[in-house]
């Protein structure tokens, strides 16, 4: 009898760890949304600096027009509009100096280098009712894939 139930604790100790991290969702997985409708989903963890107001940024990032089925989620029947990616190109920019929408001035401060982010920006953070020219339309909602390279 005491045999079995040592054999139990014992197995309970090896079994616990991996039931709690089965439960546990990973950082890849969880869903950050805002007070004011930006969300973002950790796609990559980054172990480098981390990117404040001040810094200058060096990103990756491909946009798309979103229709997207949940907040965090990859875009769904969108429309790329733009990629530093495809041009092979990174972008730069300094946090806090209003160079860019605000969704991505929130979504990137806090990141680290290496980390990788799809930001789910709504239009009060964008671009708004204007849109831009025949590049995005008035009052889309943004999706961007965004990896930190680099902060300065």
């Amino acid at each position: 009898m005491q045999r079995a139930l040592a054999l139990g604790l014992l197995a309970g100790l090896f079994l616990l760890p991996s039931v709690a991290m089965a439960v546990s969702p990973s950082p890849a997985e969880q869903n950050v949304t805002l007070d004011d409708g930006l969300s973002y989903k950790l796609l990559k963890s980054g172990s480098g600096a981390v990117a404040r107001k001040g810094d200058t940024v060096e990103v990756h990032y491909t946009g798309w027009t979103a229709v997207l089925p949940n907040p965090g989620c990859a875009p769904v029947g969108g429309r790329k509009f733009d990629s530093s990616r495809d041009r092979g190109k990174p972008f730069a920019f300094k946090l806090g100096e209003g160079k860019v929408i605000k969704g991505w001035e929130e979504g990137l401060e806090g990141m680290r280098e290496g980390e990788r982010r799809l930001l789910t920006i709504p239009p009060n953070l964008a671009y708004g009712d204007k849109g831009v020219a025949e590049v995005i339309p008035p009052g889309a909602t943004l999706s961007f894939d965004v990896e930190l390279l680099q902060v300065k």
